[in-house]
């Protein structure tokens, strides 16, 4: 089965490049934390790198590193690397963090292209046991809803139920939950509550041997969801010692308007547009609303769309080298 970046080209997926800018744009806070020079990136390259590129160009880290699971195509990975700065890692991402040490604060996208399952529980435990205060996990899973719609639809839910039960584990999932909450989004906000749960209870057995005062804690500051062909959802935020409360304060995350602590999510929705009119609608922009933007023709919600997400907007054009 090919590979997903043999599929897709990261690089061009509008949706994910704004997911993208606006993680870079929270990150950027963490300086109130440490100068971000001082922190390593972890990440999935793939051939693109795009993640690797954006961090490096805007936020000045020097400590990176891709862990990539096809070794198969070793020489491809290398090639495509960008900077001499960006260690490879040929191994499975658990394996990969169960090697490193965790001294330096970590900023760590685990972006996977397939669904929640008891590896990415197991990653996001691995970081949550050991990353250092300022750290920072983001997770990346594909939520489609799955099975096969020719059942009916009670067949249907218990299809995926029982997808997702052999996925991540029957005592993984959160009480209450029905198969019928899985069409839609639901696969999506399941998830959520999957891995809040995972990193919640690591971080209860982490403070078992910590001085009160000095808990870990973790604060969500990403959910969103989105679909440039699946339906993908990322969540992750910040861990930090409480004694370093006043500071993440200091960080000022709730200023962006994408910043999202609970279960509701940030819905990242790319209108499709001429770049006549984007650049019509930029002079124009920042605005409170979109009731006095002019575009003759463009539908309000396709402007109201543009408005949220226009700072982060991509920028694709053909070009000859």
């Amino acid at each position: 089965m090919p590979s997903s970046y043999e599929k897709i080209n990261y690089a061009l997926r509008p949706a994910k490049a704004v997911e993208r800018k606006m993680l870079c744009d929270a990150f950027r806070r963490l300086s109130g934390l440490a100068r971000l020079e001082t922190y390593r990136y972890i990440g999935f390259g793939s051939t693109y790198f795009s993640d690797f590129v954006l961090v490096h160009k805007s936020l000045g880290i020097t400590n990176m590193m891709s862990i990539e699971k096809d070794v198969g195509v070793r020489e491809r990975f290398e090639f495509n690397c960008p900077f001499a700065c960006v260690r490879i890692v040929f191994e499975e991402s658990t394996d990969a963090l169960a090697d490193l040490t965790w001294d330096a604060r970590t900023i760590l996208w685990l972006d996977y292209d397939y669904a929640l399952n008891d590896a990415v529980l197991a990653d996001t435990m691995l970081f949550c046991a050991s990353a250092p205060s300022g750290s920072v996990l983001v997770i990346t899973v594909d939520a489609r809803a799955g099975g096969d719609l020719h059942l009916s639809p009670t067949e249907l839910a218990d299809q995926r139920f029982a997808e997702l039960r052999e996925h991540v584990g029957e005592s993984k999932v959160p009480a209450g939950v029905s198969g019928k909450q899985l069409a839609r989004w639901g696969t999506a906000k399941v998830c959520r509550r999957i891995i809040d749960n995972e990193i919640l209870e690591t971080l209860e057995k982490r403070n078992a041997i910590r001085d009160p005062g000095a808990k870990m804690q973790y604060k969500q500051l990403f959910y969103f969801h989105y679909a440039d062909t699946a339906k993908m959802m990322t969540v992750g935020g910040l861990l930090y010692d409480q004694g370093e409360s006043n500071r993440v304060d200091y960080c000022s995350f709730g200023d962006l308007d994408f910043i999202k602590g609970g279960a509701d999510p940030y819905h990242i929705e790319v209108p499709n547009l001429t770049y006549r009119e984007i650049r019509h609608l930029d002079k124009q922009l920042p605005a409170d609303d979109c009731l006095h933007l002019e575009a003759e023709g463009i539908p309000e919600v396709d402007l109201e769309r543009y408005r949220l997400v226009y700072r982060y907007f991509p920028n694709f054009a053909e070009t000859e080298m």
